[in-house]
């Protein structure tokens, strides 16, 4: 290498790592303690609404297919499976109204702790 030449390498996914990892072990402050504790509160108001609607959606998903089969397969369950079906749709088309309404829930439970985290932060 030449005394006048001028070598520069940069990663921008090895920069962020390394901010991760510096992270870990800087000493934590008030500030980034309640900044921590507002990114959680923030998940658990959308986490129970996500499981019930996950269940609801696998559920529904199934019983349509069990519909599937016996309109498909097991013809002699031509009408049952439609109905089946219809049922398995509906139960499909629920799960994000529950989402909505039980985050919504959650969220108005948390919102007055949630809003004076962020006063403190702001200050």
């Amino acid at each position: 290498m030449n005394k006048n030449e001028f070598q520069y390498t940069y990663s921008a996914s090895q920069k962020k790592e390394i901010k991760k990892i510096r992270e870990k072990y800087a000493p934590t402050t008030e500030h980034t303690d309640k900044m921590t504790l507002l990114r959680k509160l923030d998940k658990t108001a959308e986490r129970p609404g996500t499981i019930i609607s996950l269940i609801l959606g696998i559920l529904g998903a199934l019983v349509f297919g069990v519909g599937l089969v016996c309109v498909m397969v097991w013809t002699q369950y031509f009408i049952p499976g439609i109905f089946i079906g219809v049922a398995g749709i509906m139960i499909l088309s629920a799960a994000y109204p529950v989402y909505k309404k039980i985050t919504a829930k959650k969220r108005k439970n948390i919102a007055p702790e949630i809003l004076q985290l962020i006063d403190e932060l702001e200050k």
